[in-house]
């Protein structure tokens, strides 16, 4: 990455796979004062309880992040960034009736454990395409695939979507109930292209290539995807950003 192009870090969740990288990165790449922007819940200490054995998820801390030189900003709801032309979607508003979260996590209450299922603090970034839609790129879909597109599309104002960039979290078998019903919503949206992330699993990713046989791109570190404009569309036209 050439160091002009980091504008600012938008922190999907609080989970240190998707954290991680940032320790160092600011630093190397001599940017100070970057804003950062998470959601509250971000800052939570979790784990996941699987039937033998537990995983902690550690949380990024504000000093860590400070070191790094980073303007942390907190924030729940729906945030313009890079010159109004991103919009991060903050709290995805939970609107399906089958897509539940993350059955099998919880966070720290005192000295105890609690649920944590709806992992509240997941969101996404989207950009508004003239002409063709909304790109919309997550990382988990912790939120579930649909509630993200749906609150995609509310937040935007546009029904149609051109592409869908990131994981779809279907890959643990407690996520398994709800793929066929996640893929049938999804055929409803009418998505033209999907890029799935890591936690997509190969059952989703399996569906999804026979669902959309020339839209269907299967990613991998440093994927760079380029799409082509429908024929009636302007392919000169820059992205609108949002009002």
């Amino acid at each position: 990455m050439r160091v002009p192009d980091l504008r600012g870090i938008a922190l999907s969740h609080g989970h240190a796979d998707h954290y991680g990288g940032i320790a160092g990165m600011v630093s190397r790449l001599g940017r100070t004062k970057l804003p950062l922007l998470l959601h509250p819940d971000g800052w939570l200490e979790r784990k996941i309880v699987f039937p033998s054995y537990e995983v902690p998820v550690l949380p990024p801390t504000v000093n860590d992040l400070g070191r790094e030189g980073v303007e942390v900003i907190e924030e729940k709801g729906p945030t313009l960034l890079v010159d109004g032309t991103l919009l991060i979607s903050g709290q995805i508003e939970r609107v399906t009736d089958f897509e539940k979260g993350f059955p099998i996590h919880y966070r720290r209450r005192g000295h105890d454990w609690e649920p944590d299922f709806m992992v509240w603090d997941d969101q996404c970034v989207m950009v508004n395409v003239r002409g063709e839609g909304l790109v919309v790129i997550s990382a988990c879909s912790h939120s579930g695939v649909i509630n993200t597109l749906l609150n995609a599309c509310r937040l935007c104002g546009e029904e149609r979507i051109l592409a869908f960039i990131g994981g779809w979290h279907l890959s643990p078998a407690s996520m398994w109930p709800v793929l066929d019903r996640t893929i049938a919503e999804f055929t409803k949206l009418r998505v033209r292209y999907t890029v799935p992330g890591h936690c997509t699993g190969r059952r989703a990713n399996a569906q999804l290539s026979r669902l959309l046989p020339d839209g269907f791109i299967q990613s991998s570190v440093g994927t760079s995807v380029r799409f082509r404009a429908q024929p009636e569309a302007s392919s000169s036209a820059p992205p609108t950003g949002f009002p």
